[in-house]
C-alpha cells in the first residue's frame, strides 16, 4: 500500500508562518498607524518632554530723578534651579553617579550642609523644578554650575539696586525678589516699569540638561524708564537737615517738602525715620511709612493765613480792617480760647504775627458759615492729592448740617482737622502761586498741569506780605534767608491721645515761600513729638526751613531779592513765646 505524503511536521509549519505573517501585518499596521496616522500626536507629546519653553526676563525700566540721575536700576543676576525628579532618577546600575554623590558635591561647591541640602531634595523629589539660590553675582553661579551636578542649571533674572539708599526709599519703594513693586513709585507703576518678558524655547535630555536652544521666539521689551520731579540735590539736602533735626531734639518722626509753585512739581519729598532699601534684613514696618502723604496732623496755626484770605475774599475785610481781641479770650459755653495775652486792636497782618486765636475765630464767626470750610476744601484739604501714592490718605475735613460758634472758631486756627505734609505744602503753593492752584505731581513735568484760581489774586499776594511780617519780627525769625525775602508761618500744635490733647507731646510746624517778592519755592518742615527744652514750631522747624530752602534757592540759581541794606538778618533760633496754640 502507497504511503500518505502529508506529514505533521509541515502542517505545524504552516500554522507558524501564519501566525508571523499575521503578527508582521499588526505590526506594520500598528507601525503605519503611529507613523502617519498619529504622527503629530507622537510628535507634540515628544516635544512635550524634551522640550521647553521658558521666559525670559525683561529689564525693568528705570526710576531717575529730574536731571536723570539713577533712583533705581536693574543688574543681571543669576539664579539656580535643580531639577529634583531628574536627580532621584539616576540608576547606580547605569549611570556613573548615584543622587546621593551629587548631592554631597552640590553642597560643598555651595557651601551648605549636606545634611540640608539632602532634606530639601527629598521634600521636593516628585517635582521638576526648585530654586537652589536666587540672584547671585555671574562668578558664583559659573562656580556652582562648574560642578555639573545632574539637573542643576542657572537661570538669569534681575536685581534691583538703589543707589540713593535711604534718603529717597520713601518715594522710590522697593522691589521684592521676584522683581515685583512693593512699596512707593515701584508699586504705583509697576505695569509701566516691567516690561513684556521674551519666551526662549530649547531641547532637554532626560536628565534635565540643556542640550541646545532654537533660539529667541519672542524677543523680551524692557519697562519704561520714568522721571520722577525729585531734584536729589535738594532732596539730599533737605533729608541731611531733617535727619539732624530729629537727632537733635529727639523726635519721634519728622517729615519735610518742597514744591515748585508754578508747575506742582515735587521737588523733594523727605522721611524720618527712613531706611536702606538695598538691605532689607534690618528694616521695620514703621520705617516704610512715607509720612508726608500717610501721617495725619492738625495743622494748627499754619491755617490761619487761609482764614485771612476768606476774609479778604468775601470783601467784608481789607488790610487795614482792625479786629478787637479783647479782653485776650473768646468764651463758647464752657470753651475757652485764648491768646497769651491782650492785644486790643489789631490789624490783620498783626493777627498773623501774634498769631491771635482770638482774632481769628471773630474773622471767621463774622463771615458766611461755610466760608472758611469751602477754600480750605478748594486748597485740597480732606481729599487726596493728585499725586496718587500708594497709600495717600486725604485728612479729615468736618463738615456739620449745623456749625457750632466753638467748631467754626477752632477750624479758623487748624485745629478739628487733619492734613498731611504734602496736602499742606499744596496749599502754601497756592499762596505762592498768587492764588493759582496748579495739580501737584511727583513726575517731571515740561510743562504744568490745567489749574485754576481759588483766591483772589490780589488777595494772596496781599496775604504773602502779611506773612512776611511773621518772619521778620514774629515767631518765624528763625525762618530767615541771607540775601532772601521769606513769608511764612509757625505752629505747634498739641497731639491728640486716647484721651484727647495731649499737653507734654506736640508736633513742631513751619509753612514757608521764598523768595517772597517773587514765589519759587514753598516748603513745609513737620517734627513729630520733640522731647527736647524745644519744642515750637519757631524753634524747632523753622531752622530746617531756613537751611534747606537757603540751599535750595541757591542750587536752582534763584537770584536774591532781599534790599543791600537788609542783608544782615537776625537767625535768632529761640523764640519768646509760650503759648503752645498761638505758636
Amino acid at each position: 500500500m502507497k504511503e500518505s505524503s502529508y506529514r505533521p511536521e509541515s502542517g505545524r509549519l504552516k500554522w507558524v508562518y501564519g501566525i508571523a505573517i499575521v503578527l508582521f501585518a499588526i505590526a506594520a499596521s500598528r507601525l503605519f498607524y503611529l507613523a502617519i496616522v498619529e504622527k503629530d500626536f507622537l510628535k507634540n507629546q515628544g516635544e512635550m518632554r524634551a522640550v521647553r519653553t521658558d521666559s525670559i526676563p525683561a529689564t525693568r525700566g528705570m526710576i531717575l530723578d529730574r536731571r536723570g540721575e539713577p533712583l533705581a536700576v536693574s543688574t543681571p543676576t543669576w539664579t539656580i534651579i535643580a531639577n529634583p525628579k531628574a536627580l532621584w532618577a539616576l540608576d547606580p546600575t547605569k549611570d556613573e553617579t548615584t543622587p546621593e554623590a551629587e548631592i554631597t558635591r552640590l553642597a560643598q561647591v555651595m557651601g551648605v550642609g549636606r545634611a540640608w541640602l539632602q532634606e530639601r531634595f527629598e521634600t521636593n523629589r516628585s517635582r521638576s523644578f526648585m530654586y537652589l539660590r536666587r540672584q547671585i553675582p555671574p562668578h558664583e553661579a559659573e562656580q556652582i554650575m562648574a560642578a555639573k551636578v545632574v539637573g542643576v542649571t542657572k537661570t538669569k533674572e534681575y536685581k534691583r539696586f538703589y543707589p540713593a539708599g535711604e534718603v529717597a526709599a520713601h518715594v522710590v519703594g522697593f522691589t521684592n525678589i521676584d522683581d515685583q513693586g512693593q512699596e512707593g513709585f515701584e508699586l504705583a507703576y509697576e505695569p509701566r516699569l516691567k516690561g513684556q518678558p521674551g519666551e526662549l524655547t530649547y531641547l532637554k535630555d532626560l536628565k534635565g540638561n540643556v542640550i541646545r536652544t532654537f533660539g529667541n521666539e519672542k524677543p523680551e521689551q524692557p519697562g519704561t524708564n520714568i522721571n520722577l520731579s525729585i531734584d536729589m540735590r535738594l532732596q539730599y539736602l533737605a533729608y541731611r537737615e531733617l535727619k539732624a533735626a530729629v537727632t537733635e531734639h529727639r523726635a519721634t518722626s519728622a517729615s519735610a517738602v518742597i514744591l515748585d509753585v508754578h508747575t506742582g512739581e515735587v521737588l523733594a519729598m523727605v522721611n524720618q525715620p527712613s531706611y536702606n532699601p538695598n538691605d532689607r534684613s534690618t528694616i521695620e514696618y514703621e520705617q516704610l511709612r512715607n509720612r508726608a502723604v500717610i501721617d495725619l496732623f492738625e495743622p494748627g496755626s499754619t491755617m490761619k493765613p487761609f482764614t485771612i484770605s476768606a476774609a479778604l475774599a468775601s470783601g467784608q475785610y481789607n488790610t487795614e480792617s482792625v479786629i478787637d481781641t479783647s479782653p485776650g479770650y473768646l468764651r463758647f459755653g464752657r470753651r475757652t480760647i485764648r491768646d497769651s495775652g491782650n492785644y486790643g486792636e489789631i490789624n490783620l497782618e498783626t493777627v498773623l504775627v501774634k498769631s491771635s486765636n482770638v482774632a481769628t475765630s471773630k474773622i471767621a464767626l463774622s463771615l458766611p458759615q461755610d466760608s472758611v470750610w469751602n477754600l480750605y476744601y478748594e486748597l485740597g484739604f480732606g481729599r487726596t492729592t493728585p499725586v496718587s501714592f500708594p497709600g495717600e490718605v486725604g485728612g479729615v475735613l468736618p463738615i456739620h448740617p449745623k456749625w457750632h460758634p466753638a467748631e467754626i472758631a477752632t477750624l479758623s486756627y487748624g485745629y478739628g482737622l487733619s492734613a498731611t505734609t504734602l496736602q499742606l505744602a499744596q496749599a502754601y503753593a497756592v499762596l505762592a502761586n498768587y492764588g493759582y492752584k496748579v495739580p501737584v505731581t511727583l513726575l517731571k513735568q515740561d510743562v504744568a498741569g490745567d489749574g485754576e484760581q481759588v483766591i483772589p489774586r490780589n488777595v494772596a499776594k496781599n496775604v504773602v506780605e502779611m506773612m512776611e511780617a511773621v518772619v521778620k519780627s514774629g515767631s518765624g525769625k528763625a525762618a530767615q534767608i541771607p540775601g532772601y525775602r521769606v513769608a511764612g508761618k509757625t505752629g505747634t500744635v498739641h497731639k491728640v491721645g486716647a484721651n484727647g490733647y495731649e499737653y507734654d507731646q506736640y508736633i513742631a510746624l513751619f509753612a514757608g515761600i521764598a523768595p517772597a517778592s517773587d514765589p519759587r519755592l514753598a516748603m513745609v518742615v513737620m517734627v513729630n513729638d520733640p522731647k527736647g527744652r524745644e519744642y515750637y514750631g519757631g524753634e524747632v522747624a523753622a531752622p530746617v526751613f531756613s537751611r534747606v530752602m537757603e540751599g535750595a534757592l541757591t542750587t536752582l540759581n534763584v537770584p536774591p531779592d532781599l534790599p543791600e541794606g537788609l542783608r544782615e538778618v537776625r537767625l535768632d533760633k529761640k523764640v519768646p513765646y509760650r503759648v503752645v496754640q498761638g505758636r
